[in-house]
């Protein structure tokens, strides 16, 4: 089993770039001095250890340190890895202040480095990538947990007519669409195979999903390990990985953020079989009471079908991991050990349903 500090090793800071992962740096090089101001070489590329799905480098000169986003090789499932939405959705929070990395340039022209990318600025802050929050002062938890909730709300509140994102998804039936979306993802990836338990959740949840229809800006994955926070304060001064951005349900998406109470901590930054009362963390029905309270809302009715959804949202996410290691695919030098966690994500998000019936 896989720790939780073995975990914040395999994902913290840079390597060299991979095997399979590197591209033209002199091309890059030539697109960054015409593309961004202040831009000067030499320049050296490192890759990220951290990131499942779209392969992330920092590109260092002497004055600064900048990050791209690029597409993974090899095929691609059509519409996966979308760089131009991240980049298109981090450009049009920045403009109202909310949390994001700014963006400086974007490429779609798949000739210069061998696929789309995106640069923007290098955020300098923290990372926790442990959900308990083991670094910071007990008496400063609930502080950054505030922090993370607010911050979702925020998102939330955000009109998204008024950034320029009306047509970022469709409006409406979230919840048939993305059931339909990773139902057709995980039947198709015949190379990682069929499990009974996802199976039985497919049958299951279309017809169990909550009679309410809300459409907000959601972030798709958003957890401790996604966010920097300022230096020395519990402020998060930056949201990272936009991947799976849409319009959706606001319910979906902070369910999927409040689920790392259900969260073994060896899968993703999780507090699964954790107390949260000695390590002075908010338990999760305080922490739902607390997303309400920022949102305006009385209560969650059907909130463990909101969890159950995100558990298979999330091993239709690691069967697609699976898939990519078998065809030797994977980005991220940990994606085997991801794999191996699918079966488990799957039993929780049975559990979850089992708390709905």
């Amino acid at each position: 089993m896989t720790s939780r500090t073995a975990s914040a090793e395999d994902n913290l800071g840079t390597t060299a770039v991979r095997p399979g992962f590197g591209f033209d740096e002199a091309a890059l090089a030539r697109w960054m001095q015409q593309n961004l101001e202040g831009f000067a070489g030499p320049m050296q590329v490192r890759q990220f250890k951290g990131g499942q799905s779209n392969p992330t480098f920092q590109v260092k000169t002497p004055a600064r340190s900048y990050v791209l986003r690029r597409k993974p090789p090899g095929p691609l499932a059509r519409g996966a890895h979308a760089v131009d939405r991240e980049a298109r959705v981090i450009a049009a929070l920045g403009k109202v202040g909310f949390p994001v990395a700014r963006l400086l340039g974007f490429c779609g022209d798949p000739d210069v480095i061998g696929s789309e990318f995106f640069v923007m600025e290098m955020v300098e802050g923290r990372i926790f990538w442990d959900a308990r929050f083991p670094e910071v002062p007990q008496a400063e938890r609930p502080a950054y947990f505030s922090a993370m909730n607010a911050t979702l709300a925020r998102l939330h509140a955000i009109d998204p007519a008024d950034v320029g994102l009306s047509d970022y998804g469709r409006p409406g039936n979230y919840f048939q669409r993305q059931i339909g979306l990773w139902t057709k993802s995980y039947l198709a990836d015949t190379d990682a195979g069929r499990n009974p338990g996802m199976d039985r959740l497919i049958a299951w949840l279309p017809d169990a999903i909550p009679d309410s229809d809300e459409t907000a800006i959601i972030h798709g994955d958003f957890r401790c390990d996604n966010l920097i926070f300022h230096p020395v304060e519990p402020r998060i001064i930056a949201v990272l990985d936009w991947e799976l951005s849409t319009l959706g349900h606001p319910l979906a998406d902070f369910a999927y953020h409040a689920m790392m109470y259900r969260m073994p901590p060896d899968i993703v930054a999780g507090l699964g079989g954790t107390d949260p009362v000695p390590l002075n963390i908010p338990a999760e029905r305080a922490y739902v009471a607390e997303y309400c309270a920022n949102t305006g809302r009385d209560g969650i009715e059907g909130y463990d079908f909101y969890i159950a959804f995100n558990f298979f949202r999330m091993a239709a996410i690691f069967h697609g991991i699976k898939g990519r290691v078998i065809r030797g695919q994977a980005v991220s030098a940990h994606s085997e050990a991801r794999a191996a966690q699918f079966e488990r994500l799957v039993r929780l998000a049975e559990q979850a349903a089992e708390e709905c019936v």
